[in-house]
């Protein structure tokens, strides 16, 4: 045989055996991730713990199970139990892990990724002087807001935050917009607690609109501050709230100063109290006070990082139980100066135990756990909504993985959640059934791109500020 034949035969095999992976014609298989993604219905499979926060999906008052699944479909948890049947839906393996309801948290300032480590050394007074009534001077653009507001998102999203009130101080128009479309583009669960001081801001009905049409997923809160100085302020937010039928949300007695502000004689004189009541903070009240909230069925509001960061002081948790008060956890935004919400969790613990000198002080770590799901739930009105597995409810979760140093061997794993944890040991976090942070990432975002804008922001802020 002729060599250009043999040379021909040759050519043809080795064409014949070519890798159809180098061929720009075929596609790549999908990742799991991207399959994760595409899913509508997903099972998680022989999780070595779930707690559900409710009781009677399985023992002690978190429902507790081992060796169980978790189902859910189309947004919403289908079913939580043991060799669940779900031949249709994509599997995802669980053992070796820790499933929950994602954390609630109840008070939070996005923008102020812009800020952090700003008046290290101010109590709250001097730290809104120094770093928060300056940004006035600033005129924050929407992108600019957009991507502050998006840096603190992938924090929250990064520790298992799967629904945050962001209580946005709205600048200018410009900057609330831009506030509101990283909200809408995160696929978090969100409150928008709108701050705009003035009288009655026509653009406060109309994001209500906007944010009832997207119901659950979002809603509305009207803000003001209570006090001598801004009672009319007050007065009009709470006439507002009233009439769009929204809660009313305010920083209550965060610092001793704020007492001779009288605002508690300020909200009896707006009757605020008639308002559905959400305060922030709460720390110098006195037993009357509180009894004069949880006759108002107020709700409150706990940011214990921040108010140790900020010297505000000890909150009176016990006797807010006692006056059975509904009380969630917040991280307050640029004071915590990170998101970290088993770090929350522990201050929420350690400060009570300390102030009492007691370690059986409330909250106890089941109940820290609760205050951080399902209480958060209750405070933002959303129970029945979020903030425990139960079927039927929203499936917002997160995957815990306590293959690692810091929480080292299981020991207690509910004791492990509050005193080891910490957002790198979130593995997996769902919103509405979506998948947000997978094998340990949070998707969708470049952080390095994010990061360089909000410090080019950072960079003109200062140059503004400080000529």
């Amino acid at each position: 045989m002729r060599p250009t034949i043999w040379l021909g035969l040759l050519l043809l095999f080795l064409g014949g055996c070519t890798d159809s992976s180098t061929d720009p014609q075929v596609e790549p298989p999908p990742s799991p991730v991207d399959r994760l993604k595409a899913a509508s219905r997903v099972v998680l499979r022989n999780a070595s713990l779930v707690v559900t926060m409710d009781s009677a999906l399985g023992t002690g008052p978190l429902g507790t199970l081992e060796n169980a699944d978790v189902l859910f479909a189309d947004g919403a948890i289908l079913s939580v139990g043991k060799g669940l049947e779900a031949p249709d839906a994509l599997e995802l393996d669980a053992s070796g892990r820790i499933v929950m309801p994602g954390f609630v948290d109840v008070h939070n300032h996005l923008w102020q990724s812009l800020i952090r480590g700003c008046g290290a050394d101010k109590n709250v007074l001097g730290w809104l002087d120094e770093c928060v009534y300056s940004m006035r001077r600033v005129a924050l653009t929407e992108q600019e807001a957009f991507a502050a507001v998006r840096l603190s998102i992938v924090d929250l999203i990064d520790t298992g935050v799967t629904t945050v009130l962001d209580n946005s101080h709205a600048f200018n128009v410009n900057f609330s917009r831009g506030n509101q479309r990283a909200l809408d583009e995160s696929g978090l669960r969100y409150v928008f607690a709108h701050c705009a001081s003035g009288s009655r801001y026509p653009e406060h009905r109309t994001i209500k609109a906007e944010l009832d049409a997207k119901w659950p997923m979002a809603s509305f809160q009207v803000c003001s501050h209570p006090g001598t100085s801004t009672q009319t302020w007050l007065t009009n937010a709470t006439a507002l709230s009233k009439e769009l039928n929204v809660p009313l949300n305010l920083h209550l007695s965060e610092n001793i100063a704020d007492r001779e502000e009288r605002q508690l004689e300020s909200m009896q004189q707006a009757r605020s109290f008639e308002a559905k009541l959400l305060v922030n903070h709460a720390v110098h009240l006195t037993n009357e006070e509180i009894a004069l909230l949880a006759t108002s069925h107020a709700r409150v509001a706990h940011n214990p990082l921040s108010n140790m960061r900020l010297a505000s002081g000890v909150i009176n948790l016990p006797e807010m139980r006692a006056q059975g008060i509904k009380v969630g956890l917040g991280l307050d935004g640029g004071t915590n100066d990170m998101s970290d919400f088993f770090a929350n969790m522990r201050a929420a613990v350690g400060l009570q135990r300390a102030k009492l000198l007691s370690a059986s002080a409330y909250p106890s770590i089941p109940e820290v756990l609760r205050m951080a799901t399902l209480g958060g739930a209750e405070v933002l009105d959303l129970q029945d909504v979020i903030g425990s597995l139960s079927p039927g409810k929203k499936a917002d979760l997160i995957i815990i993985d306590p293959r690692a140093p810091n929480f080292g061997p299981r020991w207690d794993w509910l004791n492990q959640l509050v005193f080891n944890g910490r957002p790198e040991n979130v593995e997996y976090v769902f919103v509405n059934g979506r998948v947000r942070k997978a094998e340990g990432r949070v998707l969708d975002v470049s952080e390095v791109e994010l990061g360089q804008e909000v410090d080019a922001t950072v960079q003109r802020i200062k140059a503004v500020l400080q000529p």
